[in-house]
């Protein structure tokens, strides 16, 4: 399937509902971090495999990875470039994570707490906006490079167009920076785009 070419309005319609998204997850980390969070979505675009590359240009990543359940079936992976998995852990825990060294459990423990909270506002925002269940599974973590991973979730059936959301978020002011790639079967991006259509 080639990618989809959205109009205008299902465009801005689909960028707005994951700004609302980002809205309550910087609430939540707000409240877990005791610090102040702002997250934008100043960008949102559909990438193949082929613009992926490209784009990712084959990073060392932390990616946290969660199965979409309910009326919409794919998946949903939050990507942090490694600086910024590192600055957020940092921030979180108040002590930078040992240089060359794998994160603790409590670090890992830490950025699935960040992923997860991330994934589900935007599912959550997502499915109000088109009255569908969207339901994040647990998620998992998986570090390496970024293109090597998201494209062997387009090869064992996913999908065959991403959804990237670029996010733009600081921490006490501190920037940091992430992309969530949404990954639905095609039948359910279909219906998604169907729904955001009829609004």
């Amino acid at each position: 399937m080639s990618n989809p070419t959205l109009q205008s309005a299902e465009l801005n319609a689909l960028t707005e509902v994951c700004n609302i998204g980002m809205g309550h997850a910087a609430t939540a980390l707000s409240q877990l971090m005791g610090k102040g969070v702002e997250i934008q979505v100043p960008r949102l675009q559909f990438v193949d495999a082929a613009g992926l590359a490209e784009i990712l240009q084959a990073e060392e990543a932390t990616a946290l990875h969660l199965q979409i359940l309910g009326n919409v079936r794919g998946s949903i992976v939050v990507l942090l470039r490694q600086e910024n998995a590192l600055r957020i852990v940092e921030l979180l825990l108040g002590t930078p994570p040992a240089a060359g060294k794998p994160f603790s459990d409590l670090e890992n423990s830490t950025l699935l707490e960040v992923g997860n909270i991330l994934a589900s506002a935007c599912l959550n925002a997502l499915g109000a906006s088109l009255r569908m269940t969207l339901l994040p599974s647990v998620p998992t973590m998986i570090r390496g490079r970024a293109t090597e991973f998201l494209s062997k979730l387009m090869e064992h059936g996913e999908g065959e167009s991403i959804v990237m959301i670029d996010t733009v978020f600081s921490v006490a002011e501190v920037l940091c920076g992430g992309n969530i790639f949404l990954i639905p079967a095609t039948a359910s991006l279909d219906a998604m785009l169907g729904a955001l259509g009829h609004q």
